[in-house]
């Protein structure tokens, strides 16, 4: 057996299945759901992604390697889609920007597929304006809890994050050490309200988690939470595949 480095172009067998999803007001949603080749997963991330007016969307860098790995090394599903007005090379989803507020159909909608198409262990990752999302919105749908990467809390309220202690889910937050919009000293302070709420600092990361060892770091630490039987994630693989 040969084993090769995976790099950030890394793209590993899994079934790639570009669908839409319809939203409650009727709004078109660019998706697309990448699954193990061996059968069914055993969890599924529900994708929120970056700012869309600042080039977020659903091919944003960690999200899409995240659906080019897990699905092969963690037996994970990976469901990811553009937000109401969003484009990215996937096609763009119907619809405008709405600062986070109409966008909470977009999440529903999406939750609602996997739980229609019986994915399992269900979890929302988010990355910075998804981490809004995912703590305005989550803390009531059908997901075990959220994953949260970069959160800056801008549009999430302190009542919207009290709600999270009524309800018996996980939020784990990645805070990187020198994010741009709330650092590690900054987030243990605002995420107070959530008396379960678990944070981890990520030494050296940054907002966009540029660079494969912080791309890695991430992905461990979904698969820590998600799959835990499959951490840490290797970093070579068989180049036979």
């Amino acid at each position: 057996m040969s084993l090769e480095k995976i790099t950030s172009n890394t793209a590993l067998p899994s079934v790639r299945t570009e669908f839409t999803l319809t939203t409650a007001d009727g709004h078109t949603l660019v998706a697309e759901l990448a699954m193990p080749t061996g059968g069914a997963p055993e969890a599924t991330l529900i994708c929120l992604h970056p700012l869309p007016t600042h080039g977020g969307f659903m091919d944003s860098h960690v999200l899409r390697k995240a659906a080019n790995r897990l699905p092969y090394l963690a037996n994970v599903a990976v469901l990811r889609f553009n937000t109401r007005g969003t484009e990215s090379p996937h096609g763009k989803s119907t619809g405008e920007f709405d600062g986070g507020q109409l966008e909470k159909l977009d999440l529903e909608a999406a939750v609602d597929f996997a739980v229609a198409h019986n994915l399992p262990n269900r979890w929302l990752l988010g990355w910075s304006f998804g981490t809004e999302l995912a703590l305005k919105y989550g803390w009531n749908q059908d997901v075990n809890g959220v994953i949260l990467l970069s959160p800056p809390l801008h549009r999430t309220s302190q009542a919207e994050l009290a709600q999270w202690n009524h309800v018996d889910k996980r939020a784990i937050g990645l805070i990187p050490e020198f994010d741009d919009y709330l650092t590690p000293a900054e987030a243990a302070p605002a995420f107070a309200v959530m008396r379960k709420f678990e944070q981890i600092d990520v030494a050296g990361a940054k907002h966009l988690w540029v660079g494969e060892p912080y791309v890695k770091r991430v992905l461990d630490e979904i698969v820590q939470v998600v799959a835990p039987s499959a951490y840490p994630l290797p970093s070579e693989v068989d180049v036979a595949l």
